[in-house]
């Protein structure tokens, strides 16, 4: 009689017990539940998990392993004496995870909030690539305007008085004038050897520290220190995927216009690539005495000759023109010839756009660095000469105005 009663007992304790270890349990999962509906949904959602690792015997690891790694792993008895090690494994790969949202992310159009790299010295060692300057010497084949070499493959006819027409973009009053952005951001330079780069393509990284963005961080300070406003988007427009980054960069500048109607000018800034027979990388270079070596460059000009709506690609053309003769007066071998092409490359979207190639691939991010800075320098001074000019020609002749009251003393 006594055991009957013992057994009834422990049963009573054990029933207390699995009633207060449930209570707690739900309790903890439907913590979170704002409503009675969301309470259910989330008892539906974890009791299926918790039988199987009940049935399991899984139920107080708290490692984090699911079920199916549980079950998996049981089946080794290798496996199961390392299952901590499983689970430290696992544990780590879900906080390298990025989370999803399942939805595809749109191009952002708004300036991306990093801090820039540190800009190096602008000489630095040789990285090793074979160096060339490419300047053109038979002006067969180009149209010559001034110092300014054009390729031209389009259909259309260029004469140098349109080319030396005044250009139609000017700066305005207030607001962000320039863009400057990246449609191929992930385009890499050359570092020293033994920098530890890591690569996502052939010469592309993201790592800022050799890519154009970098370049692009150079001009954009450059161009604030000279009084003009800018923005400078450091999206990578090519990466992870190459393709469409034209059409994921047009939404990017239409966002920025719409936002920002004071925009002027948009750069985008790139850079080549010039290889030997055998594959090799060769750079492209500009000596400059005791400013070191920099980066050759060349503006890319996009034209109607695709069949696509660009009617105003000769306002551009006429932009490229007058940077391109300012810094070949100040630096004669820094630019290699304009080439204009059949496509827009999304100049169409302002009378102020230029595609802007800084070196090429085997050129340092050094020597591309200083092209840059020694680009923006002058795209500034011709930018504000116009601006300047204009100002000059407005203001009425000294004499003209009105008297000042109160005569003060006469000129000398």
């Amino acid at each position: 009689m006594k055991q009957k009663k013992s057994l009834r007992s422990a049963l009573r304790r054990l029933e207390a017990a699995l009633l207060a270890a449930g209570t707690l349990w739900i309790a903890a999962v439907t913590a979170g539940s704002d409503t009675a509906a969301a309470a259910v949904s989330a008892l539906a959602a974890a009791l299926p998990e918790r039988a199987l690792r009940w049935e399991l015997g899984d139920l107080g690891t708290g490692d984090g392993l699911s079920p199916a790694a549980a079950l998996a792993i049981g089946e080794s008895s290798l496996l199961l004496s390392a299952r901590g090690d499983v689970a430290e494994l696992q544990a780590l790969e879900r906080q390298e995870q990025p989370e999803e949202d399942g939805e595809t992310q749109a191009p952002i159009v708004m300036p991306v909030e990093e801090t820039p790299v540190e800009p190096a010295a602008p000489i630095a060692a040789d990285n090793g690539v074979p160096a060339k300057t490419l300047i053109p010497t038979d002006p067969s084949g180009y149209t010559v305007c001034g110092r300014v070499y054009v390729s031209n493959s389009t259909e259309h006819a260029l004469s140098v008085s349109e080319l030396q027409a005044p250009f139609a973009a000017a700066l305005g009053e207030e607001g962000p004038q320039v863009l400057i952005l990246h449609t191929h951001g992930s385009e890499a330079y050359t570092p020293v050897p033994g920098t530890e780069i890591v690569w996502s393509g052939d010469y592309r990284t993201t790592d800022y520290r050799c890519n154009v963005v970098r370049v692009g961080d150079e001009m954009a300070e450059v161009l604030g220190e000279a009084g003009i406003a800018v923005l400078h988007d450091r999206t990578l427009y090519d990466y992870p995927n190459y393709t469409g980054a034209y059409d994921r960069a047009l939404t990017a500048i239409r966002g920025y216009l719409e936002k920002y109607p004071s925009i002027r000018f948009v750069l985008d800034v790139h850079r080549d690539a010039i290889e030997d027979g055998q594959g090799n990388q060769h750079k492209v270079v500009s000596e400059l005495g005791d400013q070191g070596t920099a980066a050759q460059m060349s503006l890319v000009m996009g034209s109607d000759g695709s069949g696509l709506e660009h009617p105003l690609w000769l306002e551009n053309l006429r932009l490229a023109a007058a940077v391109q003769q300012d810094v070949l007066e100040h630096y004669p071998t820094l630019m290699r010839p304009v080439l204009l092409r059949n496509s827009r490359y999304n100049q169409h979207a302002t009378t102020g756009s230029l595609l802007l190639e800084v070196g090429a691939a085997g050129n340092s991010p050094e020597e591309a660095v200083l092209a840059g800075r020694l680009f923006a320098e002058r795209f500034a001074a011709v930018l504000l000469e116009k601006r300047d000019g204009a100002e000059s020609a407005e203001a009425p002749e000294s004499g003209d105005g009105p008297e000042e009251e109160g005569g003060g003393e006469a000129a000398s």
